[in-house]
């Protein structure tokens, strides 16, 4: 077995010199896509928009892969690459020092050991006041996360950074400052483009929307940690922005993986990651929609949170 998940790891197609052709080439496509929608609004408004918001939520995703270990071996390399971050709202190294921690599999949906989670201790909910809950019952169904849900999340997450930063947590400081030059860096380019700054930031915000597709239900409260991942069996449009993470229990168990290789080790694997995560599962995205486009998954409350341990 431990052979078996060696072979796994490094079943993609990077070149003998350490550099993964594939992703390079997406991520060429992707950053010629977000400058061709910049230069396109100037005659197309809408399809410019459109374009920009699908290139956005592209590179949120290759940057996940940069995070891995993708494109290059060298961290530096990847480091470099990851530090501009055309989405602006998340800097690159606060990604990947949280998910990596989120990659902790036996922490997974903890209300203060997961930091990707959207579940809350009970007590802490209880303390909240009521206007408070009815914005995140809102956005614990799928419209209100798409909506809503950005703006929260980054709420929370400033809020959160800026507290650290406070008490003197220098690396949170660090990881914000070398983030500041690639915003720099975006706001005069989109200046210098026909695009509106406020029209781009919108694009941001309407990217971080459809991000929360994937997210929304990633994981879910069990009791056993191996079943609380999702596998999402879509092959369209989302399957392709999100880089097949939506196979995401694969992603986990396999995080060095390239996104190009998850679908066919899913389907060769299929019977074993749907026992591994006891059949949760999903045949699309449109399956997700239709089913909690207006209801909530789960409560915020942890379900299974009791006296600070699941």
């Amino acid at each position: 077995m431990a052979s078996e998940a060696a072979m796994v790891e490094t079943s993609d197609a990077s070149g003998a010199d350490g550099w993964d052709w594939p992703t390079i080439a997406l991520f060429v496509g992707c950053l010629a896509t977000w400058v061709f929608a910049l230069m396109l609004y100037g005659s197309w408004a809408l399809p410019a928009f459109i374009l920009l918001v699908l290139a956005l939520v592209l590179h949120s995703s290759l940057s996940h892969e940069i995070l891995h270990g993708h494109p290059f071996a060298s961290v530096r390399a990847c480091t470099l690459l990851g530090l501009i971050q055309p989405g602006l709202a998340v800097p690159y190294m606060r990604f990947k020092r949280l998910h990596l921690a989120h990659h902790m599999d036996a922490n997974l949906t903890d209300p203060y050991d997961d930091p990707e989670t959207n579940y809350l201790d009970p007590a802490e909910w209880a303390a909240l006041p009521r206007w408070q809950q009815r914005i995140l019952h809102i956005n614990n169904t799928l419209a209100g996360r798409i909506l809503v849900g950005p703006l929260i999340g980054q709420w929370a997450f400033v809020t959160s950074d800026w507290e650290q930063i406070r008490q003197g947590d220098r690396e949170v400081l660090s990881d914000w400052i070398v983030h500041v030059p690639g915003v720099v860096l975006t706001l005069v380019l989109v200046g210098l483009s026909p695009m509106p700054i406020w029209v781009y930031l919108l694009a941001c915000y309407g990217a971080l929307a459809i991000l929360k597709i994937r997210t929304f239900l990633e994981h879910r409260a069990h009791k056993r940690a191996s079943a609380r991942t999702v596998v999402v069996e879509d092959r369209g449009l989302l399957a392709f922005l999100f880089l097949n993470n939506n196979y995401h229990v694969v992603h986990h168990m396999h995080p060095k993986v390239s996104w190009y290789a998850l679908p066919a080790l899913y389907r060769s694997r299929r019977a074993q990651y749907l026992a591994r995560n006891q059949g949760y599962v999903y045949r699309s995205y449109g399956q997700v929609l239709a089913k909690y486009l207006w209801r909530s998954k789960d409560p915020v409350p942890h379900p299974l949170w009791q006296d600070g341990a699941e």
